[in-house]
């Protein structure tokens, strides 16, 4: 059930990180672009839930790296999933305009990469001790 529990968790983690995505994502349209703008989004939104996922999700499975190298192996093992985000991110905006098409954008694409980075997190950042 521990398994179930850590999902839930990472789930309404990444709801929040969802806010976080969008919020940066309009607020740096102006000077970066949609595209650009993406690309910083994706950091503070990652930025984020690391450190949600580290305090709630998987508190009890702190490795005992060092905060920095959990942070950048965190990032980095997020790439998997942003791969897949950020693709699913592009073709809604190829696809549809208007100016809720950066948001639907944003949430098609988190849903598409939630369960390759909780198991990149589960199992590759927070594994057990």
């Amino acid at each position: 059930m521990k398994l179930g529990r850590e999902f839930l968790s990472f789930a309404v983690v990444g709801a929040i990180g969802f806010v976080v995505d969008v919020s940066v994502l309009y607020l740096a349209a102006p000077l970066l672009g949609w595209y650009g703008a993406r690309v910083l989004s994706f950091l503070a939104a990652a930025t984020a839930t690391w450190a949600l996922n580290r305090r709630y999700t998987f508190s009890g499975r702190n490795a005992g790296a060092s905060v920095l190298r959990e942070y950048l192996g965190y990032l980095v093992t997020m790439l998997g999933g942003a791969v897949v985000n950020y693709g699913a991110y592009v073709l809604v905006l190829h696809w549809f305009s208007g100016p809720w098409a950066p948001a639907a954008g944003v949430a098609l694409g988190s849903c598409a990469g939630l369960v390759v980075n909780f198991l990149s997190a589960r199992y590759l950042v927070f594994r057990a001790k």
